[in-house]
């Protein structure tokens, strides 16, 4: 792979200088690359992948935590679901150069894998795994607020679908579908009510959410259901 160019973008783009090279040699692996390489001992980038994903969804929430101190649970559930939903990733996948030195088979790269939306999901949240791994959680940070921080900051996220939207676009994607939203309990004093709520697909409960009103659970719950499907 053109390593070198990873590290001029990294250092070019982002300020980050490339430390330990084989957390990205992963990270740009993906595994129609490995099944065809077999005899090169190679490791893909799902196990890197877990690990970014992780430290995506900690920093973002920690982000919405400490610069909207009036937003709930449920609301904040369903901003960071939008922030973390493929179709955001893939694009920043694609806005930081990314997409060009992830490694393919030939199968993958000739069904124009290159631009699949799930895979350029993953590769995002690989890169984030190995820059952390290399350069810890300072030098995340310092990625996230040149990446996806100023675009919660100026209400890119805020001015697309809410939670409950995104959903149902989501599922719809191979047809129409039958959606409900169910309330599981309701607790709590007139004043400081608190609702649960469950989402199903047919029968089937698909993501659960909590907030101080029907509303705010069932985005919750929609966000719940979205972050499920990407995994």
């Amino acid at each position: 792979m053109d390593l070198t160019g990873v590290k001029e973008l990294l250092a070019t783009n982002f300020d980050l200088h490339m430390q330990d090279e084989t957390h990205y040699i992963e990270a740009f692996t993906h595994s129609s690359f490995v099944n065809e390489n077999r005899n090169l001992d190679l490791k893909d980038n799902e196990r890197i992948e877990f690990l970014g994903d992780a430290v995506l969804e900690l920093v973002v929430s920690n982000y919405l935590y400490r610069n909207y101190p009036e937003m709930d649970e449920g609301k904040m559930s369903s901003l960071r679901a939008l922030i973390v939903r493929e179709e955001s990733l893939s694009k920043r996948a694609v806005e930081c150069g990314f997409d060009q030195f992830v490694r393919l088979g030939n199968g993958e790269e000739a069904s124009n894998g290159r631009k699949r939306p799930s895979l350029l999901c993953d590769l995002f949240e690989s890169v984030l795994g190995a820059i952390y791994l290399d350069l810890g959680l300072d030098a995340i940070e310092h990625f996230m607020s040149l990446t996806i921080y100023p675009k919660i900051k100026n209400g890119e996220f805020m001015r697309q679908s809410d939670a409950k939207t995104a959903l149902q676009e989501e599922l719809q994607k191979d047809g129409a579908i039958q959606l409900a939203y169910e309330l599981i309990k309701e607790e709590g004093p007139a004043h400081e009510k608190r609702f649960e709520v469950a989402v199903r697909l047919y029968d089937e409960i698909i993501g659960r959410g909590v907030g101080h009103s029907k509303k705010s659970a069932e985005q919750a719950a929609a966000a719940n259901a979205l972050e499920m499907l990407k995994k």
